[in-house]
């Protein structure tokens, strides 16, 4: 009980008129009202789902109504009041609840899975954690461009256990970044207790770990949220740096209402009930003289007719009709090319030069281009790619990050967000599995979710041939070719290394760059000086041949040359394939067609390897022209081995004279 009257409300007027406090109750009224419409609404079967916020409506209206309406909040689902302080149109809401067309994602997703530039809104997706890392990309921006604006962004006692917090935090407080983190201390995670959670007796303790200022407030309290996070934002608008927030609050409902509160200790809602945040607040300005009872069943009938108009709006939309076509075309941003072609003075380069080139004639090209990635700043990144570059971009662009692979992939969608641009460096591509989840869920999705390019190219040194073990060494564009949403590009020349970077920055959809580090020092050849792009989405016929088709692409195409040059009693077609993301089927059929004999040839493992998916197409689509069952070459289904015979075992390369011998008898 000790905890509970410590929660004890009180308020103060100190720097609000009376009008204003009359004004702000209408706004925590309004979410209040919502919910018990919606409970209605669900148990008639109209809604499918709802995550309530009853006794949570404080932090939700507060921190909306003090941020200026020009800077992002990003809320989770139980934050109604961000959008109604926000002043979305319920009919919209409602829509987006029932997957109507106007709602915010055309039916793709639910309740407050979705964002809105035209409300300075970014909303979460299921997995808590990620929006953590976006806030902090758009107070980088903020930074970035002197705007001068803070950041909120929400999580929960729950949420706050995954990676994604304490990545988030620690990015923003090593970049001293303008973001508010709101905690909402609901004392539970769907039905596990705070003391399951986390050990710490609260969650400002844990600002001092973060070198950060960690504030406590009353989340029931709506003037003192109100003037906390005032306060905070105006500090953070003249000197950028973050803040833990911790709302002290209570989920009166269930985490979801389908999973009920059955596991709440007896007694435990009534005493909450005590700290209501509306009708305490309420009872304060009745005291005080400043609402009365007719002003407030005004407002109560004004926002019922409100919600009853948007609910009828929302009801009397037709269904949305299926157009699969409509549902392919929103997968990427809405982009056409432009190939800049390469004229002008040559010289030789090796493939890592012209990466290097590529990345810095797009960030003089683009000024507000950013460059992240673990040690890249003044040690030029372990292959020494960006060396030089803090001298001519400055720090500012080119950013040394903290080992946190998921929070610098959020940071880079946060840019994108704030109409910025992103290069996100892994060091080798083995440790992308850390940014994971941002990549194939917020960065694939969010276009196809409610209309947000996501303008970010994560850069990967990929491949194996150096001896460098099974993390240092795997081919892995093969997780990412099931991601509808990503493109994916693979170069095996320096020519197309460095217009095929060029390009993928250019595109404002998501872009994996696979670079494979056996070429960086390996091959050179003649390269336009000049700026300049290769289409994505083109392969290129590297040999023109008439007996077999290889298609491969990057260390494979030397490969598949190296045994053509050897074996010139062989017309053998090789199929550079460049892109992987979206996958040039119509260069593939054409060369099948024509020699009637196809190999697909690549270095990642056979087993699920994009040679699959290859076969199948050319199976289906050039089944009457084949002369010779479709042959895979790949390497062993093993990780990749550190010792350099057992290295060489494992790639494919010894094992393509035979499958090659075994298709022209055919």
């Amino acid at each position: 009980m000790a905890v509970l009257d410590k929660r004890k409300i009180v308020y103060s007027k100190e720097g609000f008129e009376n009008d204003e406090l009359v004004s702000i109750y209408k706004k925590i009224l309004k979410p209040r009202l919502i919910e018990e419409k919606m409970l209605i609404l669900l148990r008639q079967g109209k809604i499918s789902k709802w995550f309530s916020g009853w006794g949570q409506e404080a932090v939700s209206v507060g921190s909306a109504y003090a941020m200026e309406r020009n800077e992002y909040i990003f809320p989770m689902h139980r934050n109604l009041g961000v959008f109604t302080t926000r002043d979305i149109p319920l009919s919209r809401l409602f829509a987006q609840f029932q997957g109507k067309m106007s709602g915010f994602t055309k039916g793709r997703d639910r309740s407050f899975h979705f964002g809105t530039q035209e409300y300075n809104i970014v909303g979460m997706i299921s997995h808590l954690g990620p929006q953590l890392a976006l806030a902090s990309g758009v107070a980088l921006a903020s930074k970035i461009k002197d705007l001068k604006t803070s950041t909120i962004v929400f999580t929960g006692d729950g949420g706050a256990s995954e990676g994604d917090f304490h990545e988030a935090l620690n990015v923003a407080s090593v970049w001293d970044l303008p973001v508010i983190f709101g905690i909402e201390n609901n004392c539970w995670g769907l039905s596990t207790p705070s003391n399951e959670q986390f050990r710490c007796a609260q969650f400002i303790d844990k600002g001092i770990g973060y070198g950060m200022e960690a504030v406590q407030v009353n989340g029931n309290n709506i003037l003192e949220v109100i003037t906390a996070i005032r306060k905070i934002a105006k500090e953070q608008r003249k000197s950028p740096k973050p803040v833990l927030l911790e709302f002290m609050t209570f989920r009166m409902r269930g985490h979801e209402e389908a999973s009920g509160t059955k596991y709440y200790p007896e007694g435990i809602q009534d005493e909450w009930e005590e700290f209501d945040p509306i009708t305490n607040y309420e009872k304060f300005l009745m005291d005080e003289g400043i609402l009365t009872e007719a002003v407030k069943e005004q407002f109560t009938a004004e926002i019922k007719k409100e919600i009853q108009d948007g609910l009828d709006i929302a009801f009397a939309e037709e269904l949305i009709t299926p157009d699969e076509a409509e549902e392919l075309k929103d997968v990427y941003a809405p982009y056409e090319q432009v190939v800049i072609k390469g004229e002008g003075k040559t010289s030789e380069k090796r493939f890592i030069d012209a990466i290097q080139d590529g990345l810095r004639q797009s960030m003089e090209r683009y000024n507000d281009l950013i460059i992240m990635g673990q040690d890249i700043a003044e040690y030029g990144g372990v292959f020494k790619i960006t060396e030089g570059f803090v001298d001519q971009f400055g720090k500012e662009r080119v950013r040394n990050t903290p080992i946190c692979e998921s929070a610098i992939v959020g940071a880079g969608l946060g840019l994108s967000i704030a109409g910025m641009k992103a290069v996100v460096e892994m060091q080798f591509a083995d440790f992308v599995t850390c940014g994971f989840n941002q990549i194939v869920n917020n960065l694939a999705k969010l276009h196809w979710r409610w209309g947000q390019n996501a303008d970010v190219v994560v850069r990967m040194p990929t491949g194996a041939g150096a001896a460098a073990g099974p993390f240092h060494s795997q081919s892995n564009e093969a997780w990412f070719f099931h991601t509808p949403g990503l493109k994916i590009v693979y170069p095996s020349t320096p020519y197309e290394a460095k217009g095929l970077l060029a390009a993928a920055i250019e595109d404002p959809n998501p872009v994996m760059v696979f670079e494979h580090k056996f070429l960086y020092r390996s091959i050179r050849e003649e390269v336009p000086d000049a700026y300049y792009t290769v289409e994505i989405g083109k392969a290129k016929t590297v040999k023109e041949g008439a007996d077999i088709s290889i298609i491969t692409y990057g260390l494979g195409v030397h490969w598949a040359k190296e045994y053509a040059e050897k074996h010139a009693d062989c017309s053998i077609e090789i199929i550079d394939l460049r892109t992987l993301l979206p996958l040039d089927k119509e260069a593939i059929f054409a060369s099948v067609r024509k020699t009637g004999k196809a190999l697909v040839l690549h270095e990642d493992c056979m087993t699920g390897g994009i040679g699959g998916e290859i076969v199948a197409l050319i199976s289906e689509h050039c089944f009457e022209s084949l002369d010779a069952p479709v042959k895979r070459v790949a390497s062993l289904d093993t990780p990749v081995p550190f010792a350099a015979d057992l290295e060489q075992q494992f790639l494919p390369k010894d094992r393509l004279d035979k499958a090659i011998e075994e298709l022209m008898k055919y």
